[in-house]
């Protein structure tokens, strides 16, 4: 096996021990567990490091990432502009909610996405990481050989090969990685809910924050910062982001939360579909799928990155069980670890939406299942058992 830190040069080919496809969270977060451990990698990312930085996707870290990443010597990577989870709010018809969390999901934090990858893209480099932005045209070859080859284009125009022993396919669900195994060899199941969602990156401090229900559909303001938020509105499935000017966003938002909203600079505004997937197995030869390459959750569940950063861990102490002992138990289980978690994410995931979003709007499934809905909602705080279950879930420890 390569001991080296950085990818080694053999002629025309360079040599390292794994390639990682991606620089997201997943990625970077296995580069560092990596090379915490003197394993040889190279990360391979298609966009520039600005581009990746500035990027705004959900950032919840439960009380496992928390904690993973405590465990590893890596806590500094939480540090920067992450807000306590418990400053979010519930909202019933316009009516504020007591809630009440086990003590598991106090760890929990908000920290924009863009955040976690800029710590640990800083602290991977200051150790001395390989990485790589602006990698285009990249292609995995030979995945079932003893050596596979990733070939890219790299920054200045030139075609580069680096050969490996694995290959971590962190590149999202429309990367490359998963593209390259044959759609034979993987079973695909899927979920389409019956609504959309509205997304919304305003410039504007998240006030109110936490989520509503309302007949007039789920809504969402969640901190991406102290000066940003991300606005979620429940939509049809048809609907397009022209039927949501700006005034109409403000306006169904105060409505939906039940007090007035004040408006501001709205950043970014697309249409999201709501839907769970999974790929079996995760692994095909030497190539293993990590997080969204592997799996969607819908984003009400705020279960992404706790499945990327569980798959990340599996595999990392399977990789460094497999260099550092020779034994590769570890990652020819890699799927079988990782998938009844999975599913356990994505059971809670389809609960807590549909039953988010039958609570308040009643034209999708109707008026009894809102009811039942509604006696779910009643249950969590009610019921110790309920909501000790929903906390250990909420915190990614169940």
């Amino acid at each position: 096996m390569t001991g080296a830190r950085t990818g080694t040069r053999t002629g025309t080919t360079e040599n390292t021990t794994v390639v990682i496809v991606g620089a997201g969270v997943a990625g970077l977060t296995l580069g560092n567990f990596l090379l915490r451990n003197g394993i040889g990698c190279v990360v391979l990312e298609k966009h520039s490091r600005a581009y990746v930085e500035q990027r705004q996707r959900a950032g919840t870290i439960d009380a496992f990432g928390v904690r993973m990443f405590r465990a590893w010597g890596l806590e500094e990577v939480l540090e920067g502009d992450p807000i306590p989870h418990s400053e979010g709010g519930f909202y019933i018809d316009g009516e504020a909610m007591p809630i009440e969390m086990d003590d598991d999901h106090d760890e929990s934090l908000y920290c924009p996405q863009q955040v976690l990858v800029r710590n640990l893209t800083d602290r991977f480099l200051r150790d001395g990481g390989d990485l790589r932005h602006e990698a285009a045209d990249v292609s995995l070859e030979d995945i079932t050989g003893e050596r596979p080859v990733v070939r890219y284009q790299g920054a200045d125009g030139s075609a580069r090969a680096i050969a490996c022993d694995l290959i971590a396919g962190c590149d999202g669900f429309h990367g490359v990685s998963r593209r390259t195994i044959p759609a034979s060899a993987l079973t695909e199941y899927s979920h389409e809910y019956g609504y959309n969602w509205l997304s919304v990156l305003a410039a504007v401090p998240a006030n109110p924050s936490g989520m509503a229900i309302h007949s007039l559909g789920l809504a969402g303001m969640i901190p991406r910062g102290p000066h940003a938020s991300r606005v979620y509105l429940q939509c049809r499935v048809d609907d397009t982001v022209e039927q949501w000017p700006d005034e109409r966003v403000w306006s169904e938002l105060g409505a939906r939360f039940g007090t007035p909203v004040t408006g501001g600079e709205i950043v970014d505004k697309r249409i999201v579909p709501l839907r769970g997937v999974v790929f079996d197995p995760m692994s095909y030869g030497s190539l293993y799928l990590l997080g969204d390459a592997a799996h969607i959750v819908p984003p009400m569940s705020a279960k992404g990155i706790h499945l990327a950063l569980h798959d990340t861990e599996v595999f990392a102490r399977a990789v460094i069980r497999h260099v550092q002992e020779g034994d590769s138990g570890l990652l020819d289980s890699y799927s079988e670890t990782c998938l009844p978690h999975i599913w356990n994410y994505q059971a809670f995931a389809t609960w807590i939406t549909d039953t988010m979003h039958n609570a308040g709007f009643t034209g999708y499934e109707g008026e009894f299942r809102k009811q039942v809905a509604r006696a779910e909602l009643r249950r969590q705080f009610a019921s110790d058992a309920a909501n000790k279950l929903f906390s250990e879930l909420a915190a990614g420890t169940n």
